[in-house]
């Protein structure tokens, strides 16, 4: 597999490979021993993961130091902050790097009760946080995140980033995109600077505010590494 990605990307080496979900039956020690060789045989740089648990993380670390983690992180999606994923990032001193950082498009404003998500192209269109209902029922949070965003003289989306990037200087957000207009909005994030106080009211904003749906289906949430 590694073979046939160093030919089709045309180089000699992976300057960081993600073992993108945790495999359940192949222990966690044989994955990184097995990305070890490959740093030693220099065709791979650095060991990522991707959903890996804290104790997952560990593990992998005493093998091979891992160089990032990916999780999905974001203003409604803060699970990280509790079953010690981020925690154990800043122990270990690995760099963190959350996906789905605008909420997998809820967080830029531009998506309400009347969106329609193709189910044939859009795995979305399954999950419960996207129904109709939910959407409707998590307005309060796009609606005051789009008023900040104004005092800001930014979008929702790039208040959003600003958010994640001050969190930790090792976190690094990265967030998806279907076109340059997205990409540049995204960029221009950089340029949003949020102040002790802001951080400050965004947390008191959002503390107290449920969110409806589960993140994904039960289909995707089954590979995400959830060992204790």
């Amino acid at each position: 597999m590694l073979e046939g990605s160093l030919k089709r990307l045309r180089t000699d080496r992976i300057d960081l490979y993600y073992q993108h979900r945790v495999d359940p039956k192949t222990p966690i020690e044989d994955v990184a021993g097995a990305i070890k060789h490959l740093v030693m045989e220099g065709k791979v740089l650095h060991l990522g993961l991707s959903e890996a648990s804290a104790r997952t993380i560990r593990r992998a670390h005493a093998v091979l130091p891992v160089t990032a983690v990916q999780a999905e992180y974001s203003l409604t999606e803060r699970d990280v902050e509790q079953n010690g994923v981020v925690k154990v990032c800043e122990e270990l001193g690995i760099g963190f790097v959350p996906w789905g950082p605008v909420g997998m498009g809820y967080l830029t404003g531009k998506i309400d009760a009347r969106t329609k998500l193709d189910p044939k192209v859009d795995l979305r269109s399954g999950f419960e946080r996207f129904s109709s209902e939910n959407i409707t029922a998590n307005m309060p949070i796009v609606d005051w995140l789009r008023r900040f965003a104004e005092k800001k003289n930014a979008t929702p989306a790039q208040v959003s980033l600003a958010w994640l990037s001050a969190q930790k200087p090792w976190v690094v957000p990265i967030p998806g995109t279907r076109n340059p207009g997205h990409l540049n909005e995204n960029l221009a994030s950089i340029n949003v600077q949020l102040t002790p106080a802001d951080l400050r009211e965004i947390e008191t904003a959002f503390s107290p505010i449920k969110v409806h749906g589960g993140r994904m289906n039960k289909e995707q949430m089954r590979i995400v590494d959830q060992t204790n």
